[in-house]
């Protein structure tokens, strides 16, 4: 049977007909999740029985390059062992829990903010993939905000002003948010990247707003006034009509596309409560291989 795709909101993300990723090797049924990227910007997969290795396999031959250069490896070593598998969870080296006043769930605590992945690294990410392990038993879902459809809906004249201006990304500036701060030797390891706030999305041509919590300032503004324009575009972009809330299920895969989405985690019984996902994000580059096969 074909994979088909079931739209879960008015603007955006698609569900899954029944596949195991895992095995996925058929050339036709990797072009259409591309596709459904392209179309949904967030697709939501059920019932993956993903080892570590199997999916780092699948985020690499469904979209290529991985992402390393994570905020959080400025901070601690990542416990999985592999920089690519981001460590979405609340626990410790040893498994357990992190507490009130844990360095590492302080910093963690910047996944309740809307952010868009690796827009602080040059190049940014492209698609993450989220893996849910384990869940716990209280709602601990993550909100995506679609921002094709929020560019969409801007008056022309705020569209013009936007053409050309660029924005600067700093995981340390989103973490200073919540009073989180790197040392002077780890700052030198997060010192940030430089992208257009508009973007057009390739294969699909859609224009987005690329913004998140990790933008700083606008490039030649005056400060306050590039943070109150990313403040005023943040506020629209998360109307409720542009949000979707997603609630977990063991096994659950969501791939979203950071180019044109941002997400956040929503607040749970985090010091009480287990809960384990994995995520790897790719990078926004050009892959040849990809683009033979159908991309």
């Amino acid at each position: 049977m074909a994979l088909a795709f079931k739209k879960l909101h008015p603007h955006f993300v698609g569900e899954a007909s029944p596949i195991e990723l895992r095995t996925l090797h058929d050339r036709e049924t990797l072009a259409a999740i591309r596709a459904g990227m392209d179309e949904y910007a967030v697709l939501v997969f059920h019932g993956q029985d993903f080892a570590d290795d199997e999916q780092l396999t699948f985020a690499q031959r469904l979209d290529g390059s991985l992402h390393e250069r994570t905020g959080s490896r400025a901070i601690a070593k990542n416990r999985l062992g592999n920089e690519a598998l981001a460590d979405i969870s609340n626990l410790g080296a040893d498994g357990g829990i992190l507490q009130p006043g844990d360095r590492r769930r302080a910093y963690s605590l910047g996944n309740r903010l809307w952010h868009t992945d690796a827009s602080f690294v040059d190049p940014p990410g492209r698609y993450s993939m989220l893996h849910a392990r384990v869940v716990p038993p209280v709602p601990a879902d993550t909100e995506y905000a679609d921002l094709r459809a929020a560019y969409d809906t801007l008056p022309a004249e705020t569209k013009a002003q936007l053409e050309g201006l660029r924005a600067h990304h700093s995981v340390a500036y989103s973490r200073h948010l919540l009073g989180f701060e790197f040392s002077p030797e780890e700052q030198e390891k997060v010192k940030g990247a430089v992208h257009p706030l508009v973007r057009t999305i390739p294969r699909s041509h859609r224009r987005s707003l690329y913004l998140a919590s990790h933008a700083s300032r606008i490039v030649d503004w005056p400060i306050p006034e590039g943070r109150l324009l990313l403040r005023d575009l943040m506020e629209h972009a998360t109307q409720p009509e542009f949000v979707y809330r997603h609630a977990w299920r063991v096994g659950d895969l969501v791939i979203w596309d950071n180019r044109c989405t941002m997400h956040r985690a929503r607040p749970f019984g985090d010091t009480k409560y287990r809960r384990e996902l994995r995520r790897v994000t790719t990078l926004d580059i050009a892959e040849p291989a990809l683009a033979a096969a159908g991309s």
